[in-house]
């Protein structure tokens, strides 16, 4: 009766507040409430105070025709960051995989080097090469992009993989774990939080690179930015910069939200 009693408490049946309680501060506990709302509404000051600004401001038939809906291209540069984040993701897990096999292990520091070059390479000048082989247009944008963001998702893959305690990878093989198992259930889960940090910061790269595609004929926002620049329009200057600061501090809001909850339980400090 004693160890039926025992087992009634650990199923919780007669003090099921335990369980219960810890699945309850489980999702409190991965999202802080600070990091849900400080984001969101300093960007969100930040785009009414330019809003009253311009709203107030008198504007010219250039500067009203800029400001068109047509012309302010936010969702172009949503879609430039997103497609070329897509095969950053892509080319550099797999290529980070791929460099820490022991077949390949000899290539990795060539294959870094190799990117380093790509983002080492100023922006501007890496999509005007691009342009004399691939032409003008957003595809050479979203190229330009990927090579120069290529290598923090890269350098992180290989590290977070890298650090995983050999003997956790020998107990998964002595389990009788296929290396195919072993990738998947042990050490991608372990590198999560490295190559998670790595995409952010190619989130946000990328989001500030997407402002060149204007020169390549891609688009975006950096439309408005040059606009203002060539016509001394301060409020189209203004808006296409607010804009740019905006999307980029809420991709890298979202994408610490992403590592966080993505992030396996137990490695949150890692």
């Amino acid at each position: 009766m004693t160890a039926g009693a025992g087992t009634r408490d650990v199923r919780g049946e007669r003090s099921g507040a335990g369980p219960r309680t810890a699945r309850r501060d489980a999702p409190g506990r991965r999202v802080p409430p600070a990091k849900l709302v400080v984001v969101p509404a300093v960007v969100a000051v930040l785009l009414s105070a330019t809003y009253l600004w311009i709203s107030h401001v008198q504007l010219d038939a250039i500067a009203r025709n800029a400001l068109a809906g047509g012309n302010v291209q936010l969702r172009q540069h949503v879609v430039l960051t997103a497609v070329s984040t897509f095969w950053v993701l892509l080319v550099a897990v797999p290529l980070g995989v791929a460099l820490t096999r022991r077949g390949l292990r000899r290539a990795a520091p060539a294959a870094t080097a190799l990117a380093n070059v790509g983002q080492a390479t100023p922006a501007i000048g890496l999509l005007a090469l691009l342009v004399i082989g691939l032409g003008i247009g957003p595809s050479t944008a979203i190229t330009g992009m990927v090579v120069y963001a290529v290598l923090p998702v890269l350098s992180n893959t290989m590290a977070g993989l890298r650090a995983i305690d050999p003997l956790m990878v020998e107990a998964a093989r002595g389990v009788g774990m296929s290396a195919a198992g072993r990738l998947l259930r042990v050490e991608l889960p372990l590198a999560v939080p490295l190559i998670l940090a790595g995409v952010r910061t190619a989130l946000v790269l990328n989001v500030g690179t997407a402002t060149l595609a204007t020169f390549v004929g891609g688009g975006g926002l950096g439309d408005l930015i040059t606009t203002g620049i060539q016509t001394q329009r301060m409020p189209v200057l203004v808006l296409g910069s607010v804009l740019t600061v905006a999307l980029a501090l809420l991709v890298d809001w979202l994408a610490s939200l992403a590592e966080l909850v993505l992030t396996p339980r137990g490695l949150e400090g890692g």
